[in-house]
């Protein structure tokens, strides 16, 4: 563990009790840097902009600049931080804007400690994290009403589901299945149109409501 990178950190919330307390529980474990911290989405851009965070936890309603909007700024202008929204609230016009936005994953504050961490190492390598139960709540939103699947997804394509809802990345799915990156990719472009999403958290929160991650996901 000793030889593995820092990972850096930028704390948003507007609450500073919230702040100190995540700063605290980051900085008194190994493998974590903790940058600075925003009270607000606008002061969230600017730090970002000058510290260069390997990822942001980003609180959602905050007075003085909302988190999503945030996000969007952050992907504007081409951050390579990774945002992780932390948050209390879990309702569809919550959820859906933020991971629309380009947030790489969606926890609520209520998270146990080691979840948030792991949460935060599979971030900082660009890993969809989406809880289930905020899956569960994405999912009406993330597809249209009554919309069609185009066809049920392939045996592959379900391998390659499954081993995104771990978190895995498309290197690794690559060296689990033994297929390139680039048919890694087409898997996903064909998964994405048949589920009738855009991205992987979409992906796994449509998946877990169709019972596809269930299914794929079970066994010896």
């Amino acid at each position: 563990m000793s030889d593995e990178p820092l990972i850096s950190l930028l704390i948003v919330d507007d609450h500073p009790v919230v702040r100190d307390g995540l700063r605290g529980m980051f900085e008194s474990t190994a493998g974590f840097r903790v940058l600075g911290e925003a009270a607000n989405g606008v002061q969230a851009v600017a730090c970002a902009q000058a510290l260069d965070p390997d990822v942001i936890l980003m609180d959602l309603r905050m007075p003085g600049g909302g988190g999503v909007d945030a996000i969007r700024e952050l992907a504007r202008f081409g951050s390579r931080a990774q945002v992780l929204v932390l948050t209390t609230y879990d309702t569809d016009s919550d959820t859906l804007p933020a991971i629309e936005a380009g947030a790489t994953g969606y926890l609520l504050k209520d998270a146990p400690r080691e979840e948030l961490f792991t949460a935060v190492r599979a971030a900082a390598q660009g890993r969809t994290v989406l809880s289930p139960a905020v899956a569960s709540r994405l999912v009406s939103a993330v597809r249209a009403p009554g919309a069609p699947g185009n066809g049920p997804l392939s045996a592959r394509e379900r391998e390659v589901l499954a081993l995104v809802a771990r978190g895995t990345s498309n290197r690794e799915i690559a060296r689990e299945l033994f297929i390139s990156e680039a048919t890694v990719k087409t898997h996903l472009t064909h998964l994405y149109a048949k589920l009738g999403v855009n991205d992987r958290a979409a992906a796994v929160a449509t998946a877990y409501q169709r019972g596809i991650l269930g299914e794929t996901a079970t066994g010896p």
